[in-house]
């Protein structure tokens, strides 16, 4: 008897389970390996409304056939500032229907096909030269390894039915009522969460359902805790990123928690309604069918996986209205008054809709050009250790970044073809005050990152703060504070003794100055005199080309609007 157990239980259900596992795997890299960078910019593209983050989720998820990997993409856009919360809440509400895809192909009946597909490809994946052959034979071998390995789990599960102390067991695991519903549904997420796949949870339950040791709605209810399941991977993802990142996996998390609360007291009405539309299918999932003299149920892993889309995609369809209350609610969790601090990431000028209005372009590109720079100059802020700077420098350059981004791209558009010269020297001077304003903030940004890694001594700290306040009143230049006359030009002669004077005093103090200090000081001051060199040159751009339309342009353009706060579109 040990030998049976052995050979004919543990084998095939261990080895099919680890092939399945396996497949899956196979299948997820070799597709990533294909697609997943072309798949991330299109992501961060695309998905700006609602709507078109659900199809791109959705999409995106029936490629890579891996909402995990999905999910953990998105949590890592939000994070660094590509993606904005609510259009990553619906590219997740996407992802959910998308990895139902995986779910219905797992359950078409090939059975042992999959061997011999496997070994094909594995032939192709030994012997091609191309990396992209390769990558292509290996998502194809996981494929066929998943059936391969499915069906071995079905032959080597099969003989429990006929052990009474496991099926005493399982028959606790029955979905007969709502709190054996429950019980499977939290059985089920636990798995998940420990195994991190729902597709390989699914698997196991279609192979326990086709063997006959679990009732077809037993196993529908294990799927129903496997999309519950599924959820710790993308929380695990966010812990150690921003609050942005966590609440997008926190969104992940409570859309299945909602769907999965709202289904339960549906379930025993829709399966009514699901064992109607298995008659599409062939038949009644609980009625058995002879193979080779063994009972066999291969129907049900079609009711699994046309349950676990129908899950997916009710639940979508509920919640897609609430996107922005989702936004609103998630938005408060964890919210601190450091995040009142102005989101740098998102343009607030820079209206598509008006791009092909020239006097509305000019105005909007310069009113976000000075909000970059005020933008750039939170470094110093940072560097100050103020209470209102932004809490990660790393953050914060990756939020202006992608503004300074948008601004260039934005502006590249008003190059239209045969445009009049003076408009087009207006855009070209456009282009490269841009150009130095993203220089600027890149040297604050090193001059922030410096000062936050370096432990100065008190007396090295005072000549730091010192540094930091000649930047600061150089960028008064080309950013007044709000109610402040705009000095006169910049000149970085006048500035430039009071660099050279600090130097002379860092150099000439004795054992008071560490070392290290001396060093990371000097450093500074280089960062300080590139500072001041840009400041310069935004500012002599300013002056260079008048930042208006010839009058006969103007004339036939709409009146300039001006953004809260903006200045009106004049020469500098």
């Amino acid at each position: 008897m040990q030998s049976d157990i052995f050979k004919d239980i543990l084998v095939p259900v261990i080895g099919g389970l680890g092939i399945f596992m396996l497949g899956l795997e196979f299948m997820s890299n070799g597709i990533q390996s294909l697609a997943v960078n072309k798949m991330r910019a299109l992501l961060a593209k695309i998905a700006g409304t609602p709507i078109k983050g659900v199809l791109a989720g959705t999409a995106i998820t029936g490629i890579i056939q891996s909402s995990t990997a999905m999910t953990v993409m998105v949590v890592g856009l939000v994070n660094a500032g590509v993606m904005g919360l609510r259009p990553a809440i619906s590219v997740i509400m996407g992802a959910n229907i998308g990895t139902t895809l995986g779910n219905g192909l797992i359950a078409l009946p090939l059975g042992p096909l999959g061997l011999i597909l496997a070994g094909i490809f594995a032939l192709v994946y030994v012997f091609a030269k191309s990396d992209k052959v390769r990558n292509i034979a290996l998502a194809c071998m996981g494929f066929a390894l998943i059936f391969y390995g499915l069906n071995l789990m079905t032959g080597g599960l099969r003989p429990l039915r006929n052990m009474p102390e496991v099926m005493q067991v399982l028959s606790a695991l029955k979905a007969d009522n709502f709190l054996s519903l429950i019980y499977c549904v939290l059985i089920a997420a636990l798995v998940t969460a420990m195994i991190h796949s729902s597709s390989a949870t699914i698997g196991i339950v279609m192979g326990l359902g086709a063997a006959g040791v679990l009732d077809w709605t037993t196993a529908v209810a294990f799927s129903l805790g496997a999309d519950l399941g599924t959820t710790i991977t993308s929380w695990m993802a966010s812990l150690n990123l921003s609050k942005n990142a966590k609440r997008a996996a926190y969104a992940h998390i409570s859309f299945n928690i909602i769907g999965v609360c709202v289904t339960i007291p549906l379930f025993f009405p829709s399966m009514m309604v699901l064992t109607w539309a298995m008659g599409f299918f062939g038949g009644d999932p609980g009625v058995p069918v002879i193979v080779n003299g063994k009972e066999t149920f291969p129907l049900v892993p079609v009711a699994v996986g046309l349950y676990s889309t129908f899950f997916n995609v009710f639940n979508t369809v509920l919640l897609f209205p609430f996107v922005g209350v989702f936004e609103r609610v998630l938005s408060r969790v964890g919210h601190t008054s450091a995040e009142d601090v102005e989101d740098y990431s998102q343009p607030r000028y820079l209206d598509p809709r008006l791009a092909g209005d020239p006097a509305h372009a000019l105005s909007a590109i310069q009113n976000e050009t000075k909000r970059y720079v005020g933008a750039a100059a939170k470094f110093l802020d940072i560097a100050r250790g103020a209470e209102n700077a932004p809490d990660d420098v790393e953050e914060h350059a990756g939020a202006i970044d992608v503004l300074s981004r948008e601004i260039r791209q934005y502006t590249s558009v008003l190059f239209a073809p045969n445009l009049p010269y003076a408009r087009a020297d207006v855009v070209a001077s456009l282009i490269e005050e841009e150009d130095f304003t993203a220089s600027l903030g890149e040297t604050l940004y090193q001059v922030a990152r410096r000062i936050e890694r370096h432990p100065f001594s008190a007396t090295g700290r005072e000549l730091v703060n010192s540094v930091i306040d000649e930047i600061s009143s150089g960028l008064q230049s080309i950013e007044p504070a709000s109610g402040s006359p705009k000095p006169a030009a910049a000149n970085m002669d006048d500035r430039m003794p009071k660099l050279v004077a600090l130097r002379e005093r860092c150099l000439k103090l004795g054992s008071e100055l560490p070392a290290e200090d001396r060093g990371a000081i000097i450093a500074i001051l280089g960062s300080a005199e590139r500072a001041f060199y840009l400041i310069d040159r935004i500012d002599a751009e300013r002056r260079s080309v008048a930042r208006v339309l010839p009058a006969a342009e103007a004339s036939r353009t709409s009146p300039v609007l001006e953004g809260p706060g903006s200045a009106a579109v004049a020469p500098a």
